[in-house]
């Protein structure tokens, strides 16, 4: 009887070998060949899944969003408004293992990619990935009477955006000074402060 294969399965295991190789030795090694390596496979049998390297990086920049995406899903935000979007942004920040590696390869995958119109698409997609959860969020304290009524909103979005993404680099380049816990008090004042 054939073995039945999971397509999506394996393309996940392959992207996942290319975030170990990303983290471990940088952008420029992930060569078909070393993803190859990293996942024990042979480099035909990736190009099986994979047809260029373009489509891999894309296929693990879209593995990325699914998995944030799921993990937002699977998270009960409850309690006051400013408290349920705080754990909300905090999803999207490297304030675990996990986040951390997603956004490490995140980083790395984007400045490795500027300049290659093949990766425009899946830079585009991450990056209206947040600034939706930033549209969420300041729509959930206009909502709820948390947002000043002289603010802007698309204002205020573009720049809960930019804090996320600032706050993001801040923790992969200097994790001593930017703490979990610092993090959520700088998100935590941000939120205030759009209510006055």
């Amino acid at each position: 009887m054939p073995k039945i294969v999971d397509r999506r399965v394996r393309r996940e295991e392959i992207a996942e070998a290319l975030w170990r190789v990303v983290r471990r030795d940088g952008v420029g090694a992930a060569t078909v060949r070393s993803i190859a390596a990293e996942a024990g496979w042979s480099p035909s049998a990736l190009r099986h899944y994979f047809s260029t390297q373009a489509e891999l990086l894309a296929f693990a920049m879209e593995h990325v969003d699914t998995r944030v995406r799921a993990r937002i899903e699977s998270t009960h935000f409850h309690g006051p408004v400013r408290e349920a979007v705080r754990l909300l942004l905090e999803q999207l920040l490297p304030m675990d293992a996990e986040r951390r590696a997603e956004a490490e390869v995140w980083l790395r995958l984007a400045a490795g990619a500027q300049g290659d119109p093949a990766a425009a698409g899946w830079l585009r997609r991450a990056h209206d990935g947040v600034r939706e959860a930033a549209a969420l969020v300041i729509g959930a304290l206009a909502a709820e009477g948390e947002l000043a009524g002289h603010r802007d909103a698309e204002f205020e979005t573009a720049r809960l955006h930019a804090l996320v993404d600032g706050l993001t680099v801040h923790v992969l380049t200097a994790p001593e000074s930017m703490p979990p816990e610092r993090v959520s008090a700088v998100l935590a004042a941000h939120l205030q402060g759009l209510a006055t």
